[in-house]
């Protein structure tokens, strides 16, 4: 029986995030039986409890604001070791995910490799590179990664281009790294056209199928809602721009609006969140065109969803999107009007086109993403680990 403790996701069952989806779908979709998984949950107890077959088990850390998922990575690892001796378990895999502990893992390392076990990481994206934090936290995400791939017997990337990041980059460390990607579901949303629950939210957030462009993410700066929103108030489409995003005291939302006027805008609408699975993936379905501005990370699970599910997908054109993508896609970038313009050519384009890029898309799905595809890809991985 190989043991493969999972830790850096807040726990299952998932409610969102992108992690917390792909611990729930490889724990769902396990095929082998000769795996046990043991999954951290961030939680306000120490119980454990049983999910998915998998073996979950509860960290309480204290509310320290962004220190906190820190602690929580190093307490979880703590926390495996301690089973992994109390338990005599044989060549356990402990699998990290993202590179939040970079600077205490080494003492950990130290103590995992005299029990027989064996370090994964999952590197993520360019956390350092995100806008939302300050130089001082930047820098430290950028040592605590190269200190992750110092330590790593291996690194599990889910894009080819951060693979190509860590082995350039880290080369002095000779990264042992692998590929593989994170998956999308393809399954169909379950409401029909006509559903109430879908006839209600269009007619609340006064909306048409086919007659709105959509993003569904993080409101973040590094996502580029400004150059969306910019780009689309200059086009001449008379369809809305649908943002399913969280803005409640969102400084950046009221910089944003100082700075665009997007509120007088009539076509630009703030919808909130939407949790409700089926009725987004309806929506999705429904869209006439899905923007996607994410220019930080590695394969993301937005993307992957949208391609999955919405025919015509606009991509900032950054190697992660390329990668994904292909040519069931179009591209934009940053350069002042190329959105607007593509926008505007895309108004006039045949329902031949829309449908040819969305079989396209969905064809990069089937081949390279599905859960079936990436779940076997895992426990091949770690059952053929010495």
């Amino acid at each position: 029986m190989r043991h493969v403790f999972i830790i850096g996701s807040k726990g299952i069952p998932a409610k969102y995030g992108g992690f917390e989806t792909f611990v729930e779908k490889l724990t769902e979709q396990q095929k082998s039986k000769e795996i046990k998984y043991h999954v951290s949950c961030l939680a306000e107890d120490s119980k454990e409890f049983e999910h998915n077959g998998a073996r979950c088990f509860n960290i309480n850390v204290p509310n320290i604001g962004p220190a906190k998922a820190v602690y929580y990575d190093i307490f979880a690892l703590r926390e495996c070791i301690r089973y992994i001796k109390e338990n005599k378990i044989e060549n356990p895999i402990v699998y990290i995910l993202a590179c939040r502990i970079g600077p205490f893992v080494g003492r950990y390392k130290k103590q995992l490799k005299k029990l027989g076990g064996t370090l994964f990481v999952n590197p993520d994206g360019h956390e350092w590179k995100r806008g939302k934090w300050n130089a001082a936290i930047r820098k430290y995400w950028k040592i605590s990664e190269k200190l992750m791939v110092k330590h790593a017997d291996l690194l599990v990337c889910d894009s080819k281009n951060i693979e190509k990041y860590i082995q350039e980059d880290y080369k002095q460390y000779n990264p042992k790294t692998t590929f593989i990607a994170y998956g999308a579901d393809m399954e169909k949303s379950k409401l029909s056209d006509n559903d109430p629950k879908l006839i209600n939210w269009y007619k609340e957030k006064d909306v048409k199928a086919k007659e709105y462009y959509l993003v569904v993410g993080r409101f973040v700066p590094e996502n580029n809602y400004e150059t969306m929103i910019t780009e689309f108030m200059k086009s001449n489409t008379k369809k809305d721009f649908v943002l399913i995003t969280n803005v409640e005291q969102n400084k950046f939302y009221e910089q944003l609006r100082e700075k665009t006027g997007f509120d007088k805008d009539s076509r630009i609408k703030f919808v909130g969140t939407v949790y409700d699975q089926e009725l987004l993936k309806k929506i999705r379905e429904n869209a006439y065109g899905y923007f996607h501005g994410h220019e930080v990370g590695g394969t993301n699970p937005s993307l992957l969803e949208a391609l999955a599910s919405t025919d015509l997908n606009l991509l900032l054109d950054v190697g992660f999107n390329r990668e994904v993508g292909e040519d069931g896609a179009v591209y934009f970038n940053k350069e002042k009007m190329n959105l607007s313009n593509l926008i505007n050519e895309l108004e006039a384009v045949d329902k031949q086109y829309i449908k040819e890029k969305g079989t396209l898309a969905t064809q990069r799905i089937l081949k390279y993403y599905t859960w079936t595809r990436i779940v076997g890809m895992y426990e091949k991985l770690f059952l053929n680990t010495k």
